[in-house]
């Protein structure tokens, strides 16, 4: 018998997203509601991707383990 093929967690590969370089990039939180208070600058800067936190790349590449 062959080895298991390991779930995708769903929730995670729609917010996680790996480069060709193999970093994980998230997009960052605020920029759903309470936009009003904000300045233009500031919801400018939240539109870009992050790389995630070296600290959790092995959380994640459990959830996503086909895209490595």
């Amino acid at each position: 018998m062959g080895k298991q093929k390991i779930k995708t967690n769903r929730s995670a590969a729609k917010r996680f997203k790996i480069t060709a370089t193999g970093k994980i990039m998230h997009r960052k939180s605020g920029k759903s509601h309470l936009l009003r208070k904000k300045s233009r600058k500031r919801k400018r800067h939240l539109k870009k991707e992050k790389e995630l936190f070296s600290g959790y790349y092995s959380r994640i590449k459990k959830c996503i383990p086909y895209k490595f």
